[in-house]
């Protein structure tokens, strides 16, 4: 979180750190040399200053996160007693550090009233010494050093914003990831083990009867848990980091459709097929998607309504691609993540999907965009 331009130093712990130690050291040396160039005042009046002076600094500047505006009154009040009535001392020099590092820490606000205060000493000194024109220098120059301050306070401002911003970005990149890579398990997952069982269970009713047919079927079963084996495989590989990986995460398209039901088929699923249009020209993110959703809806007809017909209807115009998987089995709840995959997918190309109840019992439909229209996922 970006602390408030008024709140606190605006970089990081480190940062202030170095800048209170930079920013001590440097009015330490101003006052120990304004302490040498003005011994005439006594050695009593010169230590007593000196301390205060160097005494208010170390809490204004070594205790940097908030900034302490009664130490910076009495850091300039040491600073005073230094260089009274002379305006060619160089321990004014030290107010000019004080000014910047007020503005730095303590923002707009807490610099503005050191600033006028400063100003109104310069301004009484001008009047007690016999209105010396040396004054003004000084009064500028403490008014360069805050606007100087305030430009690099902004400046840490706004790096300190592009961090946060940036860290932001990379959690909801890493966010979006893991459920790419979470939709993606569960598709592949959940359609090798609905086709698989359905081989299973036709290998088990035909074992007795057409052992022949019963070991095509555990064959077919066993062909199918080395592909999603494999696909799972490639899927966990999108989690490496180190960029050295040789597997290439699954990518099916809108080509495999057919195959897709025909595995379906062979698994003893009643499922028609008509697909109208040209299915070719799609970009990749819409075949893909096309293919998973239909994938999807033909994994919950299987899993909830075993043996009962399935009809998949696609229709390829111009603009878009409509998308309709009919199954004929009782509708259920409609609640799962397959059916919240479905929708996020359509939704990421700027389409959507709905699945409930219609049809001859549950109705998957979905309108993708053939140009795809990307929007954020929540």
């Amino acid at each position: 979180m970006v602390p408030a331009p008024s709140a606190a130093f605006p970089g990081t712990a480190g940062q202030a750190r170095l800048a209170g130690r930079i920013g001590w050291a440097a009015f330490v040396l101003l006052v120990v040399i304004g302490a040498v160039t003005r011994l005439g005042l006594g050695p009593a009046r010169l230590g007593l200053a000196v301390a205060v002076a160097i005494g208010a600094a170390l809490p204004l500047f070594l205790l940097p996160l908030r900034p302490h505006f009664p130490w910076a009154v009495a850091a300039t009040a040491g600073v005073v007693a230094l260089g009274n009535a002379d305006s060619r001392a160089v321990v004014w020099f030290a107010l000019v550090v004080v000014a910047g590092w007020c503005v730095l820490v303590g923002g707009i606000r807490l610099g503005a009233v050191y600033w006028v205060g400063v100003v109104l000493v310069f301004a009484g000194e001008w009047g007690w010494a016999g209105r010396d024109p040396g004054w003004v220098p000084w009064a500028a120059g403490v008014t360069v050093s805050a606007l100087a301050a305030l430009l690099i306070r902004q400046q840490l401002v706004l790096v300190a914003r592009l961090q946060a911003a940036q860290a932001e970005l990379a959690e909801q990149t890493r966010l979006s990831e893991r459920s790419r890579i979470a939709r993606e398990l569960h598709d592949v997952i959940a359609h090798s083990l609905t086709v698989s069982l359905l081989h299973v269970t036709a290998a088990r009713l035909a074992v007795a009867h057409e052992p022949a047919e019963a070991d095509r079927a555990l064959g077919e079963a066993e062909r199918l848990a080395r592909q999603a084996l494999d696909e799972v495989r490639a899927t966990v590989g999108l989690l490496r980091t180190d960029g050295d990986g040789t597997l290439a995460p699954p990518v099916p398209g809108a080509a495999l459709v057919p195959a897709l039901v025909e595995e379906y088929r062979r698994a003893g699923a009643q499922v028609s097929l008509s697909i109208d249009g040209d299915l070719t020209a799609l970009p990749a993110t819409v075949g893909t998607t096309l293919y998973r959703i239909v994938q999807e809806a033909l994994t919950n007809a299987a899993k909830h309504a075993p043996g009962a017909p399935i009809t998949v209807e696609v229709t390829a115009t111009r603009r878009d691609l409509q998308v309709r998987v009919d199954s004929a089995g009782p509708p259920g709840p409609g609640r799962g993540m397959g059916l919240t995959n479905m929708a996020e997918r359509a939704s990421a190309l700027g389409g959507r999907c709905r699945a409930g109840p219609g049809g001859h019992g549950w109705l998957v439909t979905a309108t993708l965009p053939r140009r795809t229209q990307p929007t954020a996922i929540g």
